[in-house]
């Protein structure tokens, strides 16, 4: 049996569908503009649910991103949002762990966009740096290329804190970048920068295994969350969109998305929860699985 890292699920997904409001580009990052304690309500939710990593609710927060509904100036006091939140939701289950997430700089999905490596490193390591003290890990989640991974490799490596990184594969295609780049080309730029962790996250969990496969080859400790897409639209892949271009999959409730899970770990994965559309009850019945099995969680 295994020792099993057990992340929390869908972050900004689920607290766009509890606020109730329309959907904005600004995600849920607008939630904490006007309903903070929603987000720490989630985090308190997925902890009483056994995860022991809280991810905070940072993924969009980017100048980048703000620029463009001209709140830039807010960058600072939004990330104090997110980080107070999920130090206080932590405080009530003390061997529980937050992750400082830092989504793609533009956008989902979007590798087309072709950050320049330079410019990326700098501005994911203005956010990291200021996340430091108050988080146990920082996560780079959704990288969709390796010029994604190059730059935010570049960018938050090196400052004292373990680095994961998640990568998303193709609907279709777990061993491919959703630029459409093998996975496997990943690997030389693992090995070459501190990495503690990789994963797989926001893909359907049909394609994960394959993926597992190539990234076990990084001689990390790896894993997985994926998401309930039907899929991501074309709609979704223009600029400013919003989360109502996406489809909640019907057939993929906490009990099939465990069964999934539980095969991830039985491939060797260590490090397992979920991204969009998985939410506090899927984690408490792969929590549920997991003890039964006979592994503990961390």
């Amino acid at each position: 049996m295994a020792d099993i890292t057990l992340l929390d699920g869908s972050i900004g997904q689920e607290l766009v569908r509890r606020k109730g409001d329309a959907a904005t580009p600004l995600w849920s990052t607008s939630v904490m503009m006007d309903a903070p304690d929603l987000v720490g309500r989630l985090h308190r939710d997925y902890f009483a649910a056994g995860a022991t990593v809280a991810t905070t609710n940072t993924y969009a927060l980017h100048r980048s991103r703000l620029a463009r509904v001209e709140k830039e100036d807010q960058l600072f006091a939004l990330l104090e949002v997110a980080l107070t939140q999920a130090k206080t939701a932590r405080d009530a289950y003390p061997e529980g762990r937050i992750a400082g997430a830092l989504g793609p700089l533009y956008a989902s999905y979007r590798p087309d966009l072709k950050p320049d490596p330079a410019l990326a490193a700098r501005a994911f390591a203005e956010i990291a740096t200021w996340m430091l003290p108050h988080v146990d890990l920082l996560l780079a989640e959704t990288v969709s290329s390796v010029q994604e991974a190059e730059g935010v490799l570049r960018g938050i490596c090196g400052l004292g804190k373990p680095v994961w990184i998640a990568f998303t594969v193709m609907d279709t295609d777990g061993t491919r970048l959703r630029s459409g780049e093998p996975l496997a080309e990943v690997l030389p730029l693992l090995a070459s920068h501190e990495v503690a962790a990789v994963l797989i996250n926001c893909s359907r969990p049909e394609v994960v295994a394959s993926a597992l496969e190539i990234i076990a080859g990084a001689s990390l400790p790896f894993g997985a969350f994926a998401n309930g897409f039907d899929g991501i639209a074309e709609a979704f892949l223009q600029d400013a969109p919003t989360v109502d271009a996406l489809a909640r999959r019907s057939d993929l409730g906490p009990a099939a998305y465990a069964s999934y899970a539980m095969d991830w770990v039985a491939r060797g994965a260590t490090i397992i929860g979920g991204c969009c559309e998985v939410g506090p009850d899927h984690i408490a019945e792969l929590a549920r699985g997991l003890r039964a099995a006979g592994h503990r969680i961390v």
